[in-house]
């Protein structure tokens, strides 16, 4: 067992930094020095893939194609994988929003052979990661839980934070998530002297099992596992106490 932050971290070859985390769930910003995970500077955000994929589905119910054709969105599955290839993270939301000039439809064809258009659809539903508002939560958007996890960092500990700032997860993987981070965090950092760069992996959605198998691979990790006779003698709760 090891938290998904550090494992994120190891797949990049870190051990210190920050783990902006958007999985199918859930979202964590996670920062993480020398393998030790700040608690402290942990935050959840209830805003992740599942709960992207039923936005899209009800931008998409008041959309102007046919509701015929829409009835093809009963599956699930179909909206996941429309989200997935036709979706992208805006650099400019309100631009965008109030602009046509700025939305680039784009074309689905369900399993049915009918297509779907997709217009500002296309932006809209991932910015609820930026804007959880959207879907009506009360929390900040995961850029500013973020900044929030890195200040909780001791001084000490911060400069090497800030430099190691890593996306993982298969919700990382909108087109523009990495840019619109970036921008939004630099924004946040503005006048403190620190440029903020976000490295974003082309296989960081699946960071954190490649970080779990670089780690259990280390010489150093063969003192940390625990067997099944110790599980059985001590019982569950021991792990927390190995882990």
């Amino acid at each position: 067992m090891a938290n998904t932050g550090f494992l994120s971290l190891c797949a990049y070859g870190r051990v210190t930094g920050l783990a902006v985390e958007v999985g199918a769930g859930v979202s964590h910003a996670t920062s993480i020095y020398l393998g030790h995970t700040w608690e402290e500077a942990t935050y959840r955000l209830q805003v992740a893939g599942g709960s992207l994929s039923s936005y899209l589905h009800s931008l998409l119910m008041e959309s102007p194609n046919d509701p015929s054709v829409l009835k093809a969105l009963k599956e699930r599955k179909t909206v996941i994988q429309m989200k997935k290839q036709c979706c992208y993270v805006s650099i400019d939301f309100e631009r965008d929003l109030h602009d046509q000039d700025y939305h680039h439809p784009a074309r689905f064809q369900v399993p049915d052979g009918h297509w779907i258009t997709l217009g500002k659809e296309r932006f809209c539903c991932p910015e609820p990661l930026f804007q959880p508002k959207l879907l009506h939560h009360s929390s900040p958007g995961l850029h500013h839980l973020a900044m929030q996890s890195l200040q909780k960092v001791p001084d000490h500990a911060r400069k090497d934070t800030v430099g190691n700032i890593v996306l993982s997860g298969g919700s990382s993987m909108f087109p523009g998530f990495p840019e619109r981070m970036c921008l939004e965090l630099n924004t946040l950092f503005h006048g403190t002297g620190c440029e903020i760069k976000v490295q974003a992996s082309p296989e960081r959605a699946i960071a954190a099992w490649a970080g779990g198998s670089m780690a259990a691979s280390l010489t150093s990790f063969q003192h940390a596992w625990l067997t099944k006779s110790e599980y059985h003698e001590h019982g569950a709760r021991y792990m927390h106490k190995v882990f």
